[in-house]
Order: C-alpha cells, then sequence, then structure tokens
C-alpha cells in the first residue's frame, strides 16, 4: 500500500494526516487512514511576542518526534511538512526547522501565505462547482485568512491576510488590515452575480455539523448568523458543556464565525458550501500531483 503523509502547523493546532493513495480508472486520489491534531497554540507566542517559547518548542519537537515515529510505522515514502502563520511571525523559526531536522531527519517548510493558498486549492473543489455561479473561497486559519475569487471555476484573484481566530483572540487582528480585506474583496466581486462561498477549516466544518445540512448542501448565511448568536450566547465554559465543543475549539470558534459573516455581508452572498477539506487535504493532493501520473480528485 503506497501511502503519503502531510504535517500542517498551524497557529491553533498541529495535524498529522496519513493517506492511503488509491488508483482508480481516472487516475489517482487517497483514502484518509489517520488524522491526529494536537492543539499546540503556537500562535499565542508568534502573535504576541514574535518568536515560540523554550516550552512550546519542546512541546513542538515531542509532537513532531511523535509523528515521524508513526509516519515510520505506517510506512510512509513521501511527506510534506508545512508551517503557516504562527511560524512565519516567529523570529526563531529557522532555529526550530533546524531543531526539528536534527531531532526528527523530518524537513519542514515555512510557506508564505499564497503558498498556503495554492496548497488548499490543490484540492480541486473548484471541479464541482457550478461554473453558472462566481464563488469567494475562504479558508480562515488561527493567523491569517486566505480569500480567493473563482469565476468559470478559474480563480482569478487571491490573497492572504492576516487576520485569524487566534490573532483576534489575542487583540494582534489590525484595523488597517480588516479595511485592506474590505477592499479587496469588493473591489475583486463587485462586478459578479449570482456568489456563494466556500468554506474550509476546522471551525466551519464544525459549524456545518453543528448546522445539521445535509451532506453537500450549502448553510444559509442566516444559519451561520443563528449558530454564532447561539454560540455567543454562552460563556467559553457552557459551549464546552452545552455544544460538547473541545476546549480549544471552544474559544477560536466565535472569531471564526465574525471573520465569516462579515466577508458574508461585504459580499451579499447568502450561502456557504463546505467541503470539509484543508491544508493536510491539500498537502495530499498536491503529492499526488507531484509524484504521480494523472492524478483524480475525489
Amino acid at each position: 500500500m503506497l501511502r503519503y503523509a502531510a504535517i500542517d502547523i498551524g497557529s491553533n493546532a498541529v495535524r498529522l494526516l496519513i493517506a492511503d493513495i488509491t488508483k482508480t480508472d481516472e487516475g489517482f486520489g487517497f483514502k484518509k487512514n489517520t488524522l491526529i491534531r494536537v492543539p499546540l497554540r503556537l500562535g499565542d507566542d508568534a502573535f504576541l511576542d514574535h518568536r515560540i517559547s523554550e516550552r512550546k518548542m519542546e512541546e513542538l519537537l515531542k509532537t513532531m518526534a511523535a509523528f515521524k515515529n508513526l509516519m515510520d510505522v505506517y510506512q510512509v515514502s513521501k511527506y510534506l511538512a508545512c508551517a503557516t502563520s504562527a511560524m512565519r511571525e516567529a523570529d526563531n523559526g529557522a532555529e526550530i526547522i533546524k531543531k526539528v531536522k536534527k531531532l526528527t531527519d523530518l524537513d519542514l517548510e515555512i510557506i508564505e501565505g499564497q503558498r498556503e493558498a495554492n496548497i488548499i486549492y490543490s484540492n480541486h473543489i473548484e471541479e464541482n462547482l457550478d461554473n453558472k455561479k462566481s464563488y469567494l473561497y475562504i479558508d480562515v486559519g488561527g493567523g491569517s485568512t486566505e480569500l480567493s475569487v473563482f469565476v468559470n471555476r478559474i480563480p482569478i484573484a487571491s490573497k492572504s491576510f492576516d487576520i485569524g481566530t487566534i490573532r483576534i483572540l489575542d487583540n494582534q487582528d489590525r484595523e488597517e488590515t480588516w479595511e485592506e480585506m474590505k477592499l479587496w474583496v469588493k473591489e475583486n466581486t463587485k462586478t459578479l452575480k449570482n456568489m456563494a462561498a466556500i468554506g474550509t477549516g476546522g471551525n466551519i466544518n464544525k459549524l456545518y455539523r453543528m448546522s445539521d445540512e445535509k451532506e453537500g448542501m450549502p448553510m444559509s448565511f442566516l444559519k451561520l448568523k443563528g449558530l454564532y448568536n447561539n454560540l455567543n450566547a454562552h460563556s467559553l465554559k457552557e459551549r464546552i458543556q452545552v455544544f460538547g465543543l473541545n476546549p480549544d475549539r471552544a474559544d477560536v470558534i466565535i472569531p471564526a464565525c465574525e471573520i465569516y459573516i462579515t466577508l458574508l455581508k461585504w459580499t451579499g452572498i447568502k450561502q456557504i458550501y463546505v467541503p470539509k477539506v484543508g491544508m493536510a487535504d491539500g498537502i495530499i493532493n498536491l503529492l499526488i500531483e507531484e509524484n504521480l501520473v494523472q492524478p483524480a480528485y475525489k
């Protein structure tokens, strides 16, 4: 069995996805074998102090060592390890990469916002889009939000903004960045009609599950707003107890809602599709594209 692995070192959590590569008549796809998520919250250090603390660095090194051992046990043949917004902002990011390499022999890449967006697009969700509609693609992370505008299934504009859930919780989001994002969205969607949104990331996936929408159907703006109002009416402790949210999800889900709701308001979009894919899925698809012939996207 051919297996690939994706390591996504985000601002809120660190993920390992081990995937079994499958071949069909149309090409190659993958089936998720193992997904592990460790809520390290590297963004708390990076956005406030612009460096990863010794304690968080040790936790990250232990996590990477555990991931490497699992990859060895599962006989992973190819992997890609990417770090995003928190590590981009940490002054000791390069030092951490060297320590990870020395301890685990894993090569870790700190990626820029545009490469992050490109990896997420490797999921090729545009193949399932209605070409009669235009789409605003929104990926919300702990440190940044990646936006793209799709017309006729083709991305015509994309940009990464330093607005994310951990950044908002730590009061490290800046008014001028919100304004820059608003101007970009307005400029790139002003001539488009019949628009819908696509949302990716752990928070929108959770919100979609909470909405009880039928698989594949979009969630309405009103339902998203209702979920937000309901969640926001409860304390952090209540969100954990009443809604069964993990502690590391119960706080970030509020600013995530605020980002999605704000973007939908700016554009007048009434529906958001949630394909339940993210950075780790994109990394696997990218590895398939780079290493196998004629990949097929499922």
